[in-house]
């Protein structure tokens, strides 16, 4: 066990720390300084610049929530916010917070440059999403999150906002003393130095130390604490680094994972499918066999379950009667995890 004395090491010291390098994060960091706090005293750690799904174009990262602000659509903030609670795990404030800044959010982007289709009458056009009653989602193609990022990071480039690339979060540091636990900073591996990984005193040099106010963790989603987690494997947020620091966390349930890619891709979940591809099942004896055939009445109803799955893809209690989309979870289910297949 070797202990490390901080003397030895320099500490960097910021105001507030935002962990993470996507759209959220980037998001974030411009607030800050919209809101009065110096630009010198935010920075953006991040594992790797450009690394994240934001960047590389995941499935729902192409929709954007701006309420129905146009249009003859009855909508308020507070009836967004109930459809953002009807799932039973977000917590109903953070729904109205988030509902209530879809719209300020929305024309941030639309003053960054991101160029959001309107009509004739300068109305932002929508469409609904799966679960959304209203026309509330809008997006530019394919495209839309990687054009978000790039007109957000402009942005920073342009106030001096610091970002500390290839830096590796291994801590967020908290001072456990007191009546209540504060944040004082993060301990982050520099990867840049840790060429001889196997070498302590290696690792003990790539070591930063950052002192910090306020941390903001804008890693995405959950998924590396699942078993099944995201593809590719890159893809796996970091809210690990909360729940160590004893932060309680809410709708994890509610949490979606899609495809994330390097290369153009058209709605990457959904492209797969609408090729109606062919779903087949090999037992223990190598034989194949179409299973869905057995669940489905007709090759129409199917074709359009196959199809819808791409779009559709959570799993939806309510999507399995009448031959929707979700019964092919549940005969995949019985498949593997039932027949061993």
């Amino acid at each position: 066990m070797k202990e490390i004395e901080t003397k030895d090491y320099k500490i960097i010291e910021f105001n507030t720390l935002i962990v993470g390098s996507g759209a959220a994060g980037l998001n974030c960091a411009l607030h800050l300084e919209e809101e009065g706090v110096n630009p010198d005293e935010i920075a953006i750690v991040t594992e790797k610049l450009g690394g994240g799904t934001s960047f590389n174009a995941g499935s729902d990262k192409q929709t954007y929530y701006k309420l129905s602000i146009t249009g003859d659509q009855k909508d308020s903030p507070f009836e967004m916010a109930k459809d953002l609670n009807k799932g039973g795990a977000m917590h109903g404030n953070i729904a109205l917070i988030e509902a209530t800044n879809s719209v300020r959010e929305f024309i941030h982007l639309v003053n960054l440059g991101v160029p959001f289709p309107f009509d004739q009458y300068g109305g932002f056009v929508g469409y609904k999403t799966d679960k959304d009653p209203r026309q509330r989602a809008t997006s530019i193609g394919p495209l839309t999150s990687q054009v978000i990022c790039r007109q957000l990071l402009n942005s920073i480039q342009e106030k001096g906002i610091i970002i500390y690339d290839k830096h590796y979060v291994v801590k967020i540091i908290v001072d456990n003393e007191g009546s209540c636990s504060n944040v004082k900073g993060l301990l982050t591996i520099k990867k840049d130095d840790l060429i001889q990984r196997r070498k302590l005193q290696n690792i003990m040099d790539s070591i930063r130390i950052f002192k910090a106010q306020n941390i903001v963790i804008a890693v995405g989603g959950p998924a590396a604490i699942y078993k099944h987690s995201v593809y590719p494997e890159s893809q796996w947020g970091g809210l690990g680094l909360a729940i160590q620091a004893s932060c309680k966390l809410q709708n994890l349930t509610e949490s979606q994972f899609g495809l994330a890619s390097k290369k153009f891709r058209w709605n990457v979940s959904g492209s797969y499918q609408q090729v109606i591809p062919r779903y087949v099942s090999i037992n223990k004896q190598s034989e194949k066999s179409e299973f869905l055939d057995q669940y489905f009445p007709t090759f129409q109803l199917l074709s359009k379950a196959i199809f819808l799955k791409g779009y559709q893809w959570p799993f939806d209690v309510g999507k399995i009667e009448n031959f929707g989309s979700s019964l092919i979870d549940l005969a995949v289910y019985y498949e593997t995890e039932i027949l061993g297949n």
